[in-house]
């Protein structure tokens, strides 16, 4: 295997987060703006909060179709190569969000304006469903075999800064009254991702092709069908592959999209108080990105995954109870634990994670296509936690049972994975 040169491997590591960063801020605003401008502007309904659960409906479509675009790209990415797919699953998140900005609302065009932003929302999804794995794909080939937990963590830290920057842009768009953000600057988030597009690429065409593709395509040894031959050789680990992201995918929409719906719609306080806690929460956990990363290289991925599903489920009631103080600084504390010791180890070692369950030849394919599935299954978590708390009369006891449940779900993935930290990522 080719070993990459220090230098290039900070490249490669500065392009990840930075490309990621910003394709991840295209996909984590639309939640945002579901709860800001959306429910009135695209799905009015004579109930308020049956247009929140609409809007977060056409949230969770972007995850239906994430598979569809994990199976689509990773084919690319195992044939054509790691860092030519994430070019093109730039332009794809790029474009479909920038559109978002121009769209005419539902007082303009009626019906149509909600298809139209259901299919943009779609083929947000699709670009989504490559991008982790390919970003995630491309630094693990490059890493130094034992510090590969260390350096793939920071395709999440690119993650939680596109989450971070969405939260702080709607923030500042918010301050501008709430009648004239429902005239026209809810769209000024979408329309700043046509600017993005170009650092992004600009990024990711500068840094090589992962070495591990490189001494495939010279033996001329990639496969014409990966997804076929991951599925036929890695049936197991694909399995796990699903159930692994269920949960992490659940929790983060909760705590960072439903949270904010949760605390101003059904208790009534200030849309900051939500906001804040997201901010917080958000730079707490890239903080702790490298540090999980590296601990996962001493003591393994398994320990740290299984830890943090355990936590996300014993802290799920008292969570609730803590956003029902409605003080502010428990509500901020309720937010800053559940992701810094139940969300972030998970999402710290899962780079890696993913990384390691698959050969080279078919590495992107099952890493995205597997991961995506677990993404669908997870991702209408804002709209299930809106239904249940109009179930339970404003409580959400019944969205702490959902969360359980979908640690459950990957505790058993994660208890049944073997460690992966001495897998050699050439082969």
């Amino acid at each position: 295997m080719i070993m990459t040169a220090p230098a290039e491997l900070r490249r490669v590591v500065s392009a990840s987060v930075v490309g990621t960063a910003l394709e991840w801020y295209d996909f984590f605003i639309y939640g945002f703006a579901v709860t800001l401008a959306f429910n009135e502007l695209f799905f009015r309904t004579a109930d308020p909060a049956m247009g929140t659960i609409v809007g977060f409906a056409t949230f969770g479509v972007g995850f239906a179709v994430r598979p569809l675009g994990g199976f689509l790209f990773g084919h690319l990415g195992d044939r054509i190569g790691r860092r030519s797919t994430l070019v093109v699953t730039t332009l794809v998140m790029g474009v479909s969000t920038g559109l978002i900005g121009l769209l005419p609302t539902y007082d303009s065009i009626g019906i149509a304006a909600p298809i139209l932003l259901t299919v943009l929302r779609m083929c947000q999804g699709l670009g989504a469903g490559a991008e982790f794995g390919g970003a995630s794909t491309l630094l693990a080939e490059h890493a130094p075999p034992r510090r590969r937990g260390f350096f793939t963590s920071f395709a999440q830290t690119g993650v939680q800064i596109g989450l971070l920057s969405g939260t702080v842009v709607f923030l500042l768009v918010e301050q501008l009254g709430r009648e004239t953000v429902l005239a026209w600057a809810w769209r000024i988030p979408f329309w700043f991702s046509f600017v993005l597009i170009g650092v992004a690429l600009y990024v990711r065409l500068r840094v090589a092709e992962s070495p591990v593709f490189q001494e495939l395509a010279a033996k001329q040894t990639t496969v014409s069908l990966p997804v076929f031959d991951a599925l036929r050789r890695y049936p197991r680990n694909f399995a796990i592959g699903i159930g692994a992201h269920i949960c992490d995918t659940a929790v983060v929409y909760i705590y960072a999209t439903y949270t904010v719906t949760y605390l101003t719609r059904t208790l009534g306080m200030e849309r900051w108080v939500g906001l804040t806690g997201v901010i917080l929460f958000s730079i707490a956990v890239i903080a702790l990105q490298p540090v999980y990363g590296a601990l996962s290289d001493r003591i393994g991925r398994r320990p740290l995954n299984l830890f943090s599903v355990v936590f996300t489920a014993a802290f799920a009631f008292p969570f609730f109870l803590l956003l029902d103080t409605r003080e502010p600084m428990l509500i901020w504390l309720a937010l800053i634990l559940a992701t810094t010791l139940g969300f972030a180890p998970m999402i710290a070692v899962q780079p890696a994670f993913y990384a390691e369950l698959f050969g080279a030849r078919v590495r992107y394919t099952g890493f995205a296509a597997s991961r995506e599935i677990g993404a669908a299954l997870g991702g209408f978590s804002p709209l299930i936690a809106a239904a249940l708390v109009a179930q339970a009369g404003g409580k959400g006891w019944l969205v702490a049972v959902w969360m359980i449940f979908t640690a459950l779900v990957s505790f058993v993935a994660f208890a049944l994975s073997k460690e992966g930290r001495e897998v050699d990522i050439a082969s």
